[in-house]
């Protein structure tokens, strides 16, 4: 690429830092004690709340907001903690409006929810504030078990064994512990490096030793650790990107949204992080949106997502949606990708327009585009795996695969959703199947 191109393409620098500052702060900041109280006033306290079956993790969210009310923070953030280790995680980036607020009664009466994701961040940065682990680990049992990943998963299998008193090693391919946590979400949903300091935390219990740097397949083995331990817990995630199957996706310039998404949240400046002039996402979920929102606010000039499906169909919530809309990012739909031209770098991507069914309809059209971001779903890696079941590990009941002694659970599984909730049920899940399983 000439000086020329790159001068009005993909380069480092376009904001000052005011203005990557305010665009990167908090997305939703922390209620103060007032506010707080205000919020939880709000809670009918129902006997038969239905946001606690809306919540993957089964919290008491009526109790936890009581708590809240009477003046007990740390108390609310316990009743919260005890079932959903990483709460102060999830009440950062889960889809509350449509899991525990949708179900809100508040939003049936009157379309405005009792805001319960803030007012759970509010208990859990209380306590964490306050220096305090408040769970005891339990007696050792002599038992080992290892943790294969340490994303929500993982970390949440590993805690409760830990608490059980069992001896955990976790081991993760990366250079740090977190998952999707620490690498994969938006940059303004977790600040001040709360994902890696919600982790040194959650390990104040002992008995969990954390081995970074080592992969499956490469620095281990199923295998291996069945000899070594007395069960295994796979939450190694979808490592691998599903290609858009379309002429051209390898000319530079082409990359995967995930690792976008991964180098951003890992930069000790954002100054210095390149972007494009005219970026272009393609996908319909919450890694679309992300990638999108932080390509604008790294300062593209046109940044458009474009989904084949109608934006009903969109994984991204509409929240998510209406975020995107509102930071300048312009939704595209019933589109499938066709062709990505360009002389060595990209330079335009081509698409179709499809119907209800998929179906091409003839009609093409062309964006400019000097990076372009596939967020298209990802793949299960890795040999020497359990059973499958479609392209994910097939589990039954809480996390029992195929291959006795191993559990799965989180996005590597079967069922379930893919999100940061639903992994911490199934890893808390598993490990209790595991304890009961270890202790006879």
């Amino acid at each position: 690429m000439d000086a020329k191109a790159l001068a009005e393409g993909i380069q480092a620098g376009r904001l000052d830092d005011d203005a990557l500052k305010a665009g990167f702060s908090d997305l939703h900041p922390n209620l103060d004690g007032h506010e707080a109280l205000v919020a939880a006033d709000r809670c009918y306290f129902c006997h038969d709340a239905p946001c606690i079956t809306a919540c993957p993790t089964d919290i008491d969210i009526p109790l936890f907001i009581r708590q809240i009310a009477t003046g007990t923070p740390e108390a609310a953030a316990k009743t919260i903690l005890d079932q959903n280790i990483l709460g102060g995680m999830c009440a950062r980036v889960c889809p509350t409006e449509t899991l525990c607020e949708e179900a809100c009664v508040r939003e049936a009466a009157e379309g405005k929810p009792v805001q319960i994701g803030r007012l759970q961040r509010y208990a859990t940065d209380t306590l964490m504030a306050a220096g305090v682990h408040p769970f005891d680990r339990a007696e050792a049992t002599g038992k080992t078990v290892a943790v294969v990943g340490a994303g929500p998963a993982g970390l949440a299998c590993a805690h409760r064994l830990a608490m059980k008193g069992h001896d955990v090693v976790i081991y993760d391919a990366r250079p740090k512990a977190g998952g999707l946590n620490e690498f994969g979400i938006a940059a303004y949903k977790s600040t001040d490096e709360f994902a890696a300091r919600e982790v040194d935390w959650l390990l104040q219990i002992g008995g969990i030793t954390v081995e970074t740097g080592k992969a499956m397949g490469r620095d281990i083995s199923l295998s291996d650790l069945r000899d070594r331990f007395d069960a295994v817990f796979l939450g190694i995630g979808l490592g691998g990107v599903n290609a858009l199957g379309a002429p051209g996706e390898d000319k530079d310039g082409v990359l995967d949204a995930v690792d976008f998404i991964a180098d951003l949240r890992q930069a000790s400046d954002l100054a210095a992080l390149p972007v494009g002039r005219d970026v272009v996402v393609i996908g319909g979920g919450m890694t679309a949106v992300d990638a999108a929102v932080q390509s604008k606010l790294l300062g593209a000039l046109n940044v458009s997502i474009v989904y084949r499906r109608g934006q009903d169909r969109m994984n991204a919530s509409v929240f998510e949606q209406e975020l995107a809309a509102s930071k300048g990012v312009r939704i595209i739909t019933n589109a499938s990708p066709v062709a990505v031209h360009g002389n060595g770098a990209v330079r335009e991507i081509e698409f179709e327009y499809t119907d209800d069914q998929l179906q091409p309809t003839g009609q093409t059209f062309r964006l400019a585009a000097d990076q372009v971001m596939k967020a298209i779903g990802q793949t299960l890696e890795g040999d020497d795996l359990p059973a499958l079941e479609g392209r994910k590990i097939a589990v039954t009941g809480a996390g029992r695969t195929s291959v006795d002694g191993v559990w799965a659970g989180g996005d590597c599984a079967s069922g379930g959703d893919d999100l940061t909730v639903t992994a911490v049920a199934e890893g808390r899940d598993a490990a209790e199947d595991i304890h009961s399983s270890l202790m006879g």
